[in-house]
């Protein structure tokens, strides 16, 4: 190995990544793919009992399911921050500190995970199945963009407020 034996990747991380303005920025950029995946399903859910809903299908409590797991995934996984993952015992109060934080992620994966999955399973069992066309099979496929668009936002959101700066202060007691 070269003189940077303690890195893992031979190549280092952009000067731009650590800027408050890319943090704001990624930040910024979360909470708008979640709100572009919430509008997606919130525009499925008006349209099926609208008027112009040619079907008597309807968007019920089922279709809602996933993306409540995926939204609280998403409160999960964001309230743990990355130095809490590889934290002692001396850093933090309490013992097995890192494990609990990497369980408690583990769970908040699991959330999102289960409400992809879920809306996916909604959209084969009451859309796909029944082989109903295209205006009526928007109300699954809605469900999984918006499910999708939230787990991709959670990772934006993490990566962004997780960002480790040169210039910031980590005070300890």
């Amino acid at each position: 190995m070269s003189s940077s034996s303690g890195k893992l990747w031979r190549f280092s991380r952009p000067q731009w990544m650590n800027n408050t303005t890319t943090r704001t920025a990624g930040v910024y950029t979360a909470g708008g793919i979640f709100s572009l995946g919430l509008f997606f399903f919130i525009d499925a859910a008006t349209y099926s009992h609208s008027a112009k809903n040619g079907s008597n299908v309807h968007i019920k409590f089922v279709d809602w399911i996933p993306g409540i797991c995926s939204a609280l995934g998403m409160l999960v996984i964001n309230s743990i921050e990355k130095s809490r993952l590889s934290a002692d015992s001396f850093t933090y109060s309490g013992t097995s500190v890192a494990w609990k934080a990497r369980l408690v992620l583990f769970l908040g994966f699991a959330l999102m995970a289960g409400g992809l999955a879920g809306s996916v399973t909604v959209l084969v069992l009451k859309y796909v199945l029944p082989d109903y066309s295209f205006p009526t099979l928007y109300f699954g496929v809605a469900n999984v963009i918006a499910n999708s668009l939230i787990m991709l936002s959670s990772v934006v959101l993490w990566i962004s407020q997780n960002m480790e700066e040169d210039y910031t202060y980590n005070l300890a007691l």
